[in-house]
């Protein structure tokens, strides 16, 4: 059995060695699945806006916002005690600043292309020994990504298992996606956004444990069916958008490595969808413009679907 494991782990090592680059976009690309945006894109989903009612998909943080260990939030507002303070001007003007310490990959959050690679190689063949400082990357970093503005689709997988959270470690891949698609009616196109709901974000609030413990998400065959759709960005209403534990214990995120690394497409963590669900809002323009931190490799943001 030992001597099984092992080929096993070798073959899996071979299949993930295997040539992922140049990117189709060309071998100096940074910018990965973005490059399917359009102005006739943009056009196209505005149409889809019929009631104009907007949808806040990002989450608050804060304080007790459950994170990927070690992360976490801190801030500290500056001038305490300015009620009691001097004041500026005839007009005896007051206020308050505020200083954050966060990591960027917390709550509601894009992962940018430099998040995960393969044995120390990113999206498109970029070594990190060439890009990555501790002062921040100098390829793949998000400041670098333009405004996101697209057609969205939900896919409500608690409508296709039956059940609301769907469990930790339930695996959806490309029969499970088409098969939601198929029953909600919606197809998905190149250059649209793919969510998925599943229930796990009402956990955040309530037991934020069993919310970090595991969790329902895509699976690798999944992720390699929207990648060969040209979709820009996945998302979904959990911490990592993969399902764990995984489906192969032996892999570590090989989602996130398929998508980001390999096919350049952008993941997008803790979507609240909740009330987009509940309106049954399939598909919408989404809008997402990601704050301009340079050098960062992710970003705290909350994207707007538009119905």
């Amino acid at each position: 059995m030992r001597t099984l494991c092992i080929v096993l782990a070798c073959l899996a090592q071979v299949a993930w060695a295997q040539d992922w680059y140049p990117s189709e976009h060309g071998a100096g690309d940074t910018l990965g699945a973005v490059n399917h945006l359009s102005p006739e894109k943009v056009v196209q989903a505005a149409r889809l806006v019929k009631t104009g009612k907007a949808y806040p998909l990002g989450v608050v943080t804060g304080w007790d916002t459950p994170a990927y260990p070690p992360r976490q939030y801190a801030i500290t507002v500056i001038q305490p005690g300015q009620d009691n303070g001097p004041t500026m001007g005839a007009n005896r003007a007051t206020g308050n600043d505020d200083l954050l310490y966060t990591w960027m990959g917390i709550g509601s959050q894009l992962d940018g292309l430099g998040h995960m690679g393969v044995d120390h190689v990113y999206y498109n063949g970029h070594k990190a020994a060439d890009f990555v400082t501790a002062k921040g990357l100098k390829a793949l970093s998000i400041e670098k990504i333009p405004p996101i503005v697209t057609r969205g689709v939900l896919l409500d997988m608690t409508g296709h298992f039956g059940a609301n959270p769907v469990p930790a470690g339930t695996v959806f891949n490309e029969a499970e996606i088409r098969a939601q698609a198929d029953r909600q009616g919606v197809t998905i196109g190149k250059g649209d956004v793919v969510l998925f709901h599943t229930g796990w974000q009402s956990l955040a609030d309530t037991d934020s444990r069993t919310f970090m413990s595991g969790e329902p998400g895509l699976g690798l065959g999944g992720a390699q069916y929207l990648a060969g759709l040209d979709v820009v960005a996945v998302g979904s209403d959990t911490w990592g958008v993969e399902a764990i534990p995984h489906e192969d214990p032996t892999l570590a995120f090989p989602v996130h490595v398929e998508l980001l690394a390999r096919n350049g497409i952008y993941i997008l963590e803790n979507m609240d969808s909740r009330a987009l669900a509940a309106d049954e809002g399939w598909e919408f323009l989404f809008v997402l413009g990601q704050p301009r931190f340079e050098g960062a490799v992710q970003a705290v943001i909350n994207p707007v679907a538009i119905r």
